[in-house]
């Protein structure tokens, strides 16, 4: 018998807004899920609860934003700070997934998408976010094997 399938939440942190995508080791596929706002005063809490409650993750992964070269992003200290309030709050594993590249990924295939009529409405940031958190979510989950 195989191992149990884990839930895991993804999220794709910014300084406006967090992308939330949700997954599990099983399949190690990724949906959008939201996306939440973050303004001057943190995250929006409530909203993340109610994603946390409404999913029940085993896991969570967030995005590690790194620059071309490798080296740490801009944002890297805010995730890292972000990363552990989530820990801290929810008693949960967090890891951490190389988000490079993955919102400019989420929105070609987006546009890509409206493009084909596979997607009615424009797409807007908080699309991409969320296809983000899934595109980072996904990779991370795919690198588990084994």
């Amino acid at each position: 018998m195989g191992a149990k399938a884990q839930l895991a939440l993804g999220f794709d942190f910014g300084l406006r807004r967090i992308g939330i995508a949700g997954g599990d080791t099983l399949t190690r596929n990724a949906s959008p899920l939201a996306t939440v706002a973050h303004s001057d005063s943190g995250p929006d809490w409530a909203a993340i609860d109610r994603h946390v409650k409404s999913y029940g993750p085993n896991l969570m992964v967030v995005g590690s934003p790194y620059n071309d070269d490798g080296s740490p992003g801009k944002l890297a200290a805010a995730a890292d700070a972000f990363a552990q309030a989530l820990a801290q709050r929810y008693g949960l594993a967090v890891a951490r997934a190389d988000e490079r590249y993955s919102s400019t990924e989420a929105s070609s295939l987006l546009r890509e998408q409206r493009a084909a009529g596979l997607r009615r409405r424009r797409v807007a940031k908080g699309d991409i976010d969320s296809a983000a958190a899934a595109i980072l979510l996904a990779s991370w989950l795919q690198q588990q094997r084994g």
